[in-house]
């Protein structure tokens, strides 16, 4: 982890002009975003949800990837009710919210191996991100799980977040898939608080130079600097725990990838 990491701190700030009362709400919500699928961003949020439960934190899990959502899977989770229920008027996010005690944390499913949510009308996607926003008050952290890419239903739903976090990994594709997210998600919004996670790098050096490619990107052309929020070295335990369908801070509490998300997690929560 380099040492000139920047903290993310708290409270974050808002990403638009909304009411005082909203502005509060949004600032315990953290998007996790990425360009491109294959990055493990939703291990990383998993992950990062798990940790951050373990340091005390009442943690909402929220699986905003509205076309192929799969935090249930990767938890081992058979939920009564997601958000499929949610968006059909069914259920409220509280009754399909399930906690997962092996965690510490809830977790709020999407509708896994269906991409029937992906295209769900603006105003209803409105009436659920201001849900969200009110649930969040029950928690210290919501932990928000985005779709890769950067589809109308991501970006709208990102709107509930005070801070985001990137995911990408060195390979090509998926830095120039994370570059066109920052630079489409900071033109909608210049006061968005975008920070960068590189994960799956064989090394902290390795990382940080590929933190620094996708920096000199943002900066030559979008006049922007996301800070580094913290490096995730490529770990073989990480792909044992997801097939095992148990997160890595349980089954291997000691592997370089589940310390440095736990780095990340006690940075996030440093005011």
């Amino acid at each position: 982890m380099s040492s000139e990491a920047p903290t993310l701190g708290t409270p974050f700030p808002s990403m638009a002009p909304r009411s005082a009362g909203t502005k509060v709400r949004m600032r315990n919500i953290l998007a996790i975003a990425s360009g491109k699928g294959g990055v493990g961003k939703t291990w990383f949020a998993v992950t990062l949800s798990h940790a951050l439960s373990k340091r005390g934190c009442r943690t909402l899990l929220f699986d905003g990837d509205l076309g192929l959502a799969n935090v249930d899977i990767q938890l081992g989770l058979m939920p009564a009710h997601d958000l499929g229920s949610v968006i059909a008027g069914k259920k409220t996010l509280h009754q399909a919210t399930t906690p997962y005690p092996a965690g510490g944390f809830d977790v709020i499913a999407g509708r896994s191996g269906s991409g029937s949510l992906a295209n769900i009308p603006p105003g209803r996607l409105q009436i659920l991100t201001e849900d969200l926003l009110l649930m969040s008050q029950s928690y210290d952290r919501v932990i928000l799980d985005l779709g890769a890419g950067v589809g109308k239903s991501i970006r709208l739903l990102s709107r509930a977040a005070g801070a985001m976090l990137v995911v990408t990994s060195d390979e090509p594709t998926s830095l120039a898939d994370a570059y066109a997210f920052i630079k489409i998600t900071a033109m909608e919004r210049r006061d968005v608080d975008i920070r960068v996670v590189v994960n799956a790098c064989n090394s902290t050096r390795e990382g940080e130079r590929t933190y620094q490619t996708l920096l000199k990107a943002c900066q030559g052309f979008l006049k922007i600097s996301p800070p580094l929020a913290g490096i995730v070295r490529r770990d073989t335990r990480v792909r044992e725990s997801i097939r095992n369908q148990t997160p890595i801070l349980t089954r291997y509490p000691n592997a370089e990838a589940a310390m440095d998300v736990e780095a990340i997690a006690e940075r996030l929560l440093q005011g």
